[in-house]
């Protein structure tokens, strides 16, 4: 059996920690010349490329990712073993990175991600950001996963990957109110005012498309591109405001909100973004692995 070089290991997570062969030959007081050929030899040993070099800089690889990984729970089973002898807890969990662009709904990414927070062998780490910096994040392999309402499309220097997860109703919802008639759509949008999200949204270009189509001008008082400002705005906005239903179902159950109609033709689809890896992580297999829910609009 071929075994691992644990010194080895250590220098190539020094590299990796300090960002560079320079930076993590100072901190361990040897020459960079030594540390590189340290590294080579545990490339080598593993048959992997760890690190891409381009202009001095250096990305960790898939592979090198991976070994990170276990690097860190390798050192870190060290100390556990000191904290266990010492009489203090141990804690050994997988690390899960998954991305959710900040527009996205926090109901749908509760829902989706509430299984690995009841798995004991699981840590989740969860980043918000922009579709560019998510994206950036997980071709360097930093997350596992990416969670959109908008695919991505392929691109041949990138090998990502849409998986549909949800296909969801969108409604006009409004602030509960006694003696209102049934809501006409799309005829009632020339005279009531609408809360929208931003144009950057698919149901927002489907619902602009609906209308211009039946020749109404809507009375938009605000355009929102955050659901859980769009979600908390719709309570106090007068008139309606275009939302999927499961950004507000709390709202909906608890009758602070009313559907006032289910909006055909328009819906709200979720994804999970990955790359194509040769170690794929298996809760992010898990987790698109199922078949999309489609929630349909209510019956009346």
């Amino acid at each position: 059996m071929s075994s691992l070089n644990y010194h080895h290991l250590q220098y190539f997570w020094t590299i990796a920690r300090a960002g560079s062969v320079a930076s993590a030959a100072a901190r361990l007081h040897v020459t960079a010349s030594a540390l590189s050929i340290q590294l080579r030899q545990l490339e080598d040993r593993l048959g992997q490329p760890l690190f891409t070099r381009h202009n001095r800089q250096l990305t960790l690889t898939e592979a090198g990712r991976i070994a990170l990984d276990y690097a860190d729970t390798i050192f870190k089973s060290g100390d556990e073993l000191l904290a266990v002898l010492r009489g203090r807890p141990a804690d050994n969990r997988e690390i899960v990175r998954i991305g959710a662009a900040a527009t996205l709904s926090r109901n749908f990414q509760y829902t989706l991600l509430r299984p690995l927070l009841g798995e004991s062998g699981v840590e989740l780490v969860l980043r918000s950001g922009s579709m560019s910096e998510l994206l950036t994040q997980l071709d360097s392999h930093a997350l596992d996963m990416l969670l959109s309402n908008m695919p991505v499309p392929r691109d041949a220097g990138q090998n990502r990957h849409s998986h549909l997860l949800a296909d969801v109703a969108v409604s006009l919802v409004s602030r509960r109110s006694r003696g209102r008639r049934p809501f006409r759509f799309p005829d009632d949008l020339a005279t009531t005012p609408v809360l929208l999200p931003s144009h950057a949204s698919a149901m927002r270009t489907a619902f602009d498309l609906a209308v211009h189509t039946a020749g109404i001008t809507p009375r938009i008082i605000a355009e929102v591109d955050d659901m859980a400002m769009l979600r908390l705005l719709a309570r106090d906005a007068p008139g309606v405001t275009l939302v999927p239903t499961v950004v507000v179902r709390d709202e909906l159950a608890a009758g602070t909100l009313v559907e006032r109609c289910a909006v055909p033709g328009v819906r709200e689809r979720f994804y999970a973004i990955t790359t194509g890896r040769r170690f794929p992580n298996r809760w992010v297999k898990q987790l698109v692995s199922g078949q999309p829910v489609i929630a349909r609009p209510p019956t009346k």
